[in-house]
């Protein structure tokens, strides 16, 4: 289980055991809900990170296009049936060196984009928790919990529609992160 898996599964037995526990006295407990992958989503300052996640992937897949085509064209060289034995040979090492070039270049930049994702995720996950932080401590919740979505952990099985602070959340984020 990965440390959000874990950190949610230990969030949610403590709220189990603070709203079940008789230490915390007369007054009831608060806890409400959110979507963070929404509050990204919704929030200005989320679409222009994943405006710039975008784009960022965008440059490189046009550079990997590029060197694409021209593995393409260097391959239909070597089909000319003028070529003599040793041009054909010479073009032959220069595709298969431009093919492990194009290989080690995908693999280089699918690190960097897995990277700046995890270092944005890491990022704004940060920030939404903050926003969450003093919507819950402006509305008196002792917790927020992420309700997660369909493409991730799902940890909120039912709540009631009231108890969604999702806009809030949004709301506070950016005000925030302007």
């Amino acid at each position: 289980m990965n440390d959000i898996g874990l950190g949610r599964v230990l969030l949610t037995a403590v709220v189990w055991l603070a709203a079940t526990s008789p230490v915390w006295g007369a007054d009831p407990l608060r806890v409400a809900v959110m979507d963070q992958q929404v509050v990204i989503e919704k929030s200005k300052a989320g679409n222009r990170a994943l405006e710039e996640l975008k784009a960022y992937s965008l440059t490189r897949q046009k550079i990997i296009n590029s060197d694409d085509q021209e593995l393409k064209e260097l391959e239909q060289s070597i089909q000319d049936p003028n070529l003599s034995d040793a041009a054909k040979q010479e073009k032959q090492n220069q595709f298969q060196s431009k093919l492990e070039a194009y290989q080690r270049r995908l693999a280089d930049f699918n690190r960097e984009i897995q990277q700046k994702q995890r270092e944005t995720v890491a990022e704004y996950s940060k920030k939404v928790e903050d926003a969450a932080r003093v919507v819950a401590q402006r509305e008196g919740y002792i917790a927020i919990i992420d309700k997660g979505n369909e493409a991730a952990i799902k940890i909120v099985i039912y709540h009631q529609p009231a108890l969604d602070l999702t806009d809030q959340v949004v709301k506070e984020f950016d005000k925030q992160n302007k």
